[in-house]
């Protein structure tokens, strides 16, 4: 299938490395112009020059924290002085840090929501005007499966990963005449080195060894493994392409059919 995207621009954030870093790689090996980047300046060169090498695609870098309203805007000035205007937005982020309601205070809440939520409306007010000009575009939004169904001791995440859903499905709505196409996509249990952080502290806290705890929640997986981050940025890409001409406003999972609900 040729996803349309030979040419385009595309901006991929938090792509060192995990999901981001998987996406950019789908972006540029089907021909589109990459812009990457992330907080650790060093990490980023090194991930932007192994992508292009693996796909001869154009990748460019710019260190940024999505959190900070003035590195968001430096990256989107760079970008389009760089590649000219974004024409495929993937907007990704770390996720905040685990903790039950009653460990949070009002600093940790603000630090997520700065994270997590206004740094994707940001995003999109950086984006909008250029493709709702050239009427088309196309934005996926990172989230997680707690889109679905809550995970355990994630309060900050689940809270805030739902809130992205109300932004996209309203902007969505919004742009649809414009010809742009706003999807949400929720990964499940992929191999990155978040979820092996989350593993990790479960292990800590239960006294299990990582092993078990990732034994554990493959048993609760269909599909009997943890995904790759490889296998969640061909879902990305789709979404982020020509190829895409009909779905805009939705979610979905890359989740193994983890989540049970219908």
């Amino acid at each position: 299938m040729d996803l349309e995207l030979t040419g385009r621009v595309a901006l991929v954030t938090a792509a060192s490395k995990g999901l981001g870093r998987a996406t950019a790689t789908q972006l540029a090996a089907e021909g589109a112009r990459v812009m990457i980047s992330s907080r650790g300046a060093d990490q980023l060169a090194r991930t932007a020059q192994e992508i292009a090498d693996a796909t001869g695609a154009q990748v460019e870098h710019c260190p940024a924290d999505v959190s900070d309203a003035g590195d968001l805007d430096r990256l989107l000035r760079e970008t389009r002085e760089r590649l000219g205007g974004v024409d495929v937005l993937v907007n990704n982020a770390g996720g905040p840090p685990p903790g039950g309601f009653d460990a949070l205070d009002d600093a940790q809440w603000q630090q997520a929501f700065e994270l997590n939520l206004l740094s994707t409306v940001r995003l999109f007010r950086g984006v909008l005007p250029h493709m709702r000009e050239q009427r088309w575009g196309r934005i996926v939004t990172v989230a997680s499966s707690s889109i679905r169904q809550p995970i355990d001791n994630l309060t900050l995440s689940n809270t805030l990963r739902v809130g992205l859903l109300g932004l996209a499905k309203s902007v969505a709505l919004e742009v649809a005449s414009d010809g742009v196409l706003v999807n949400t996509l929720g990964p499940g249990r992929i191999a990155t080195d978040r979820v092996a952080s989350l593993d990790a502290g479960r292990a800590e806290k239960t006294g299990l060894s990582v092993e078990e705890v990732r034994a554990q929640s493959e048993a609760g997986i269909p599909l009997g493994r943890y995904g790759t981050a490889e296998e969640f940025g061909k879902v990305a890409a789709f979404l982020a392409s020509g190829a895409n001409t009909y779905v805009t406003g939705q979610n979905f999972l890359v989740d193994g059919g983890m989540v049970r609900a219908i």
